[in-house]
């Protein structure tokens, strides 16, 4: 599979390599964090780095589960470390495992690891990583791809001689998520792909961690919100809509 160089991303891993502070990527899912973190690692090894230096997990893979507690994954990763070269170590979606902080730091302290990690915004907000990691980091925030991007990646997949205006309308249609590129011209493949998507962000991330009961009120708020894209808005107004389509709701809770 073809993929699209994110140089701005790329450029800030690059700059910050070896420094001694954590590497957080946040970013929505699916905006290409676990692709530039791959990027990133062939770029190291292109440039001296061995490939027996490099320690990666991915914490959405079901092959690390047995390491999803902070003890087991700091034992598992101090096992691999090299005594007298610097260590790049991954930590991918590193939410899914309880207490991650508590690792991390005891990596951080170690004169031979460079530490990058990854989370989706849901469990990434900055004013908790300030709490978790205590100023030890800088965060870069990810987004999916740009206009040029797309661009560049449509050139890759297909040599089309597509006008800008008519790729430009492609993008807003077709949306900005790298995969959607190997969907392109099948509409109805990227709506399902999409669907899917926003179902997860929106059932896996945000009712999953905001331990959210009455989901479909969600749905109904977020729906609205779409909807009024540009407008003016503010909880009262969206609670006074809702009560007047039949569903009550508090705007504390709004």
């Amino acid at each position: 599979m073809e993929t699209i160089a994110r140089k701005e991303y790329l450029d800030f891993l690059i700059r910050a390599k070896g420094k001694q502070i954590i590497k957080v990527v946040s970013g929505v899912r699916r905006c290409g964090k676990s692709t530039l973190l791959e990027i990133y690692r062939a770029y190291l090894q292109t440039h001296g780095v061995s490939p027996k230096q490099i320690v990666a997990y991915n914490f959405e893979d079901a092959e690390y589960e047995n390491l999803q507690t902070y003890q087991k994954l700091y034992t598992a990763i101090k096992k691999r470390l090299l005594p007298n070269k610097m260590n790049y170590v991954f930590l991918d979606e590193i939410q899914h495992v309880a207490q991650f902080e508590k690792a991390v730091d005891s990596l951080f302290i170690r004169k031979n690891v460079d530490l990058y990690i990854t989370g989706s915004n849901a469990w990434f907000m900055s004013g908790e990583l300030a709490t978790l990691l205590s100023g030890r980091y800088v965060e870069l925030k990810m987004l999916p791809l740009s206009f040029a991007e797309y661009c560049a990646g449509k050139s890759k997949l297909s040599a089309d001689n597509l006008s800008t205006n008519t790729r430009y309308l492609a993008y807003l249609q077709e949306s900005s998520f790298p995969y959607t590129l190997q969907l392109a011209g099948h509409q109805k493949d990227i709506t399902a792909y999409l669907r899917a998507l926003y179902d997860s962000v929106l059932l896996k991330d945000i009712v999953a961690r905001q331990k959210i009961s009455d989901v479909m009120m969600l749905e109904s708020i977020v729906k609205f919100v779409f909807h009024n894209i540009g407008s003016p808005l503010s909880a009262t107004k969206i609670a006074n809509t809702m009560k007047s389509n039949g569903r009550k709701i508090d705007p504390k809770t709004v």
